[in-house]
């Protein structure tokens, strides 16, 4: 192959590449907030023999700051690939009214006892948006998920967890309406459900565009689901009330 043969070839990749940053624009988004409640957090483990807890009715929960993060990249105005990392730890206090087997260990009742709820979810995200409109936004794809869970429980004279590492397919989704040039009502999440669990992450609110580039959000966020399999039963309802920024380069 000479290289004229060669130039040819390889003319229209680079022309891709030339035009895909004018094509292309990154997106981030932070947000952070307060949890405002969890109407139930029940954990059983192990799942036979173990326990059944809700430690959002038998403990006191804290109020508890959340932050998280998504970094987006869309090309050709409807392609979209994101990364998301969103940390999240609840802590629950108090006593129970009788004796508690977790983990194989026993809480004895009406002693103080400290439960960390972990729920940490690092996402991959593409998302492609089949409506695209003046006013509309409407788009659909696939995440996939690694969930870094972990139930600890502290008591005056004993500690346990139980870690619960593992990947989750969810389907995202996505809808978006601008009534202006400034505002947007927006609908957005991850979830899916199966057989031994369930995982939902939605959020609904809206968004007040500074100026092409910036953009401020304040909305509603619940994340919802457990898994109940041989070895746990864990199932958890979060509600939060978010705020963010939307920063477009």
């Amino acid at each position: 192959m000479n290289r004229i043969t060669v130039s040819r070839a390889l003319a229209p990749v680079l022309l891709f590449l030339l035009a895909l940053p004018l094509q292309a624009q990154f997106k981030l988004d932070l947000e952070s907030g307060v949890v405002l409640g969890t109407p139930y957090t029940e954990v059983r483990i192990p799942n036979r023999g173990g326990t059944l807890v809700d430690l959002a009715k038998e403990l006191s929960v804290n109020p508890k700051v959340f932050y998280r993060a998504r970094l987006g990249y869309t090309i050709g105005n409807r392609h979209t690939i994101s990364a998301l990392y969103a940390p999240l730890t609840v802590r629950y206090q108090g006593s129970f009214d009788r004796d508690i087997n977790y983990n194989t260990i026993v809480f004895p009742a009406n002693q103080p006892t400290t439960v960390f709820y972990k729920f940490n979810s690092y996402r991959l995200t593409y998302r492609y948006d089949f409506v695209v409109r003046e006013n509309w936004r409407v788009g659909a794809g696939f995440t996939a998920k690694i969930r870094d869970a972990n139930v600890r429980f502290e008591g005056e004279s004993n500690q346990t967890g139980y870690d619960n590492v593992g990947f989750v397919p969810l389907l995202n989704f996505y809808a978006a309406y601008s009534p202006t040039d400034r505002w947007t009502v927006l609908l957005e999440g991850d979830a899916l459900g199966a057989k031994v669990g369930r995982a939902e992450d939605i959020f609904v609110g809206a968004a007040y565009h500074v100026s092409p580039r910036l953009g401020i959000k304040l909305g509603y966020r619940v994340v919802e689901g457990g898994a109940d399999s041989d070895e746990i039963y864990t199932f958890t309802w979060i509600n939060y009330a978010s705020a963010g920024l939307l920063l477009t380069f």
